[in-house]
């Protein structure tokens, strides 16, 4: 899958994030519920160190409930790491966070300078909405697309608390084919980097396995056919997306299948459990192993006789 999807304010971001979490007291990041894994940036948890963590795991009403109580316990017991589960429209519960903020620090800090959250993530994942949700009034700018937030802002949304608001970012090198694959899924992506034919393949060989009901009931299907190019087409057929001969757009069949997974019209869908990350990580490392076979061999120095 070949994705052009890091701009060069992304790596400005980046630092911006490492320089900022110097001086943070602890770490807030907005995760996709549908994706908490792929959602997550993998350097946080180097960067952050000791400080204390909090992950909101936003869009929970389009996310298949179980699988949400799933990730909460795995983040609580094998990570330690508090955990949230929100949607846009429980701004009650959203802000709950600066006194959770308060709660994981000790008291004398929390009375001795206003608590510095670094708050934090992907595109499109909701993070400017839940800024302006805790500040009470329209701080951040909004915006269906990736990359709408570009300059860092210090946000005061009270119960001395601070907000160190960065752009929303993803990493320059996403080793896990999977997780790039659900990333677009979800829209993390921006649609005009990616094949909608090749996500929604991926996407639909899952949901086969694991959502089967819902595909059968949302498009009138009997018997799910053997592989999702098959699916692509039936739902294609049953949508009218047909050029001339009958012949089924496979891209526009796509996007229609996107659209619905995205807006929750195909049901509450979470993409990944956390035995399935247990699983890609061993595959990863297996990855990452060869990856430094190679480049050893690359920098050993050629022999061979001089003739």
């Amino acid at each position: 899958m070949n994705i052009q999807w890091y701009p060069g304010h992304m790596h400005k971001a980046g630092r911006e994030i490492k320089e900022s979490l110097a001086h943070a007291d602890i770490a807030i990041e907005i995760l996709d519920a549908r994706i908490p894994f792929s959602s997550e940036n993998p350097l946080l948890a180097k960067l952050r160190g000791i400080k204390p963590c909090i992950k909101i795991l936003n869009k929970s009403d389009l996310a298949d409930p179980d699988l949400t109580r799933q990730w909460q316990s795995y983040f609580d017991q094998e990570k330690g790491i508090k955990t949230l589960a929100v949607s846009m429209d429980q701004t009650d519960k959203i802000k709950q966070l600066s006194e959770l903020c308060r709660k994981l620090l000790p008291e004398e800090r929390n009375e001795s300078r206003p608590i510095q959250a670094l708050i934090m993530g992907i595109p499109n994942v909701g993070k400017s909405t839940t800024i302006n949700i805790l500040a009470g009034r329209m701080i951040a700018k909004t915006g269906d697309e990736p990359a709408v937030t570009k300059h860092q802002q210090r946000i005061d949304i009270g119960n001395n608390v601070v907000l160190l608001d960065t752009p929303g970012m993803l990493w320059p090198n996403l080793e896990n084919k999977h997780s790039g694959y659900r990333l677009a899924a979800t829209g993390a992506i921006k649609d005009t980097a990616i094949s909608h034919e090749d996500v929604v393949d991926y996407t639909l060989e899952y949901l086969m396995l694991a959502y089967p009901e819902l595909i059968k009931t949302r498009y009138q299907i009997d018997e799910l056919p053997e592989n999702p190019v098959e699916l692509m087409k039936i739902i294609g057929k049953k949508r009218g997306c047909l050029r001339s001969g009958g012949i089924v757009e496979l891209d526009k069949a796509a996007k229609i299948v996107l659209n619905e997974f995205r807006s929750g019209t195909l049901g509450r869908i979470t993409l990944e459990r956390p035995d399935m990350m247990v699983r890609e990580l061993k595959e990863l490392e297996v990855v990452r192993a060869n990856k430094a076979e190679k480049k050893l061999a690359r920098k050993q120095p050629k022999t061979g006789l001089l003739t």
